[in-house]
């Protein structure tokens, strides 16, 4: 039996997010996720000012009337979604988790493919596979993917991003629309073995777009970029057990962790562009509605440069 609250908060989501789909976001996906590919539709009589490139030459010699193929685009696409649930994105200083934010985020992006007449599936992942739900259509198969989102509970804490792609390659044959959900912690800039985690996550992150539409989200907390004067504060990392105490007193030290927030950044955007993937950075205190249709926009009106 599923507690009432997290019903109730199912509920809210999917008023929210599907208000905000409809208004706004459903008219941009569709001009930005293209079906994949044109399938024909019919035969018809030549008109003035067709594409003569489309001209049906066996029917036009039989009928002695020139004739052209009229396709249409095959519309149906299949977005999964791939978030991250380690201990790192079950973080929250100020009113959400960034877990709870990646719910949100996923609602309107499934909201908005079925709208479409797309399927949507979910993996949910930490240092392995924790869960997957095939790609289907239809609203109680979305409110499904929300909340298992909210309120799965993995048994991992760690991050391994290679585990989930390499997944994503094995569950899917054809080509996806796959969005990742990460804060992207690790391996980009925590790893002790930096180098190697940046060389193995750029492989398989290549393969992985070659084969689909890969998008990553990144979610980020205000506090890992800016910390009051509170004193000495002592830390853990979940992921790892690691403790640490910092002087958040001493204003060098904020502005140490500030600044080291916005080279992290700079290396994931560096990062991301150079295997031609897009980025779209989100902040849990701030509205990611802006960040999301600024992306759509980016996005079509690159597209309409080709």
């Amino acid at each position: 039996m599923i507690p009432k609250e997290i019903f109730k908060k199912v509920r809210q989501i999917e008023i929210t997010t599907s208000r905000m789909v409809s208004d706004v976001f459903a008219g941009h996906y569709h001009s930005v996720f293209k079906g994949q590919g044109m399938e024909f539709d019919e035969v018809r009589e030549y008109q003035m000012g067709d594409d003569i490139r489309s001209i049906d030459w066996n029917v036009t010699a039989r009928t002695g009337v020139p004739h052209i193929k009229k396709y249409v685009e095959e519309r149906e696409m299949t977005v999964m979604l791939l978030v991250d649930m380690s201990m790192s994105c079950r973080f929250g200083s100020q009113d959400q988790l960034k877990s709870s934010v990646a719910a949100e985020i996923a609602a309107i992006l499934a909201f908005s493919a079925i709208r479409n007449s797309d399927k949507v599936g979910l993996i949910i992942f930490t240092d392995q596979i924790e869960k997957f739900i095939p790609p289907r259509k239809g609203l109680r198969h979305v409110l499904r993917v929300i909340r298992e989102v909210l309120y799965f509970q993995p048994r991992g804490r760690g991050t391994d991003m290679t585990v989930a792609l390499d997944y994503l390659s094995k569950v899917t044959t054809q080509k996806t629309v796959a969005f990742l959900l990460s804060d992207f912690l690790d391996p980009l800039g925590v790893d002790k073995d930096a180098d190697q985690a940046y060389a193995s996550l750029r492989k398989t992150l290549s393969v992985a777009n070659r084969r689909h539409d890969l998008i990553a989200i990144a979610l980020n907390d205000r506090r890992e970029k800016q910390w009051p004067d509170c004193g000495v504060v002592h830390l853990k990392d979940f992921e790892s057990d690691r403790l640490i105490a910092i002087d958040a007193k001493d204003p060098r030290v904020r502005q140490h962790i500030k600044k080291e927030f916005h080279k992290r950044q700079q290396q994931q955007r560096e990062f991301f562009g150079s295997v031609g993937i897009d980025c779209i950075t989100l902040e849990t205190d701030k509205s990611y509605t802006h960040e999301l249709i600024k992306f759509f926009k980016k996005r079509q009106k690159r597209l309409s440069k080709i």
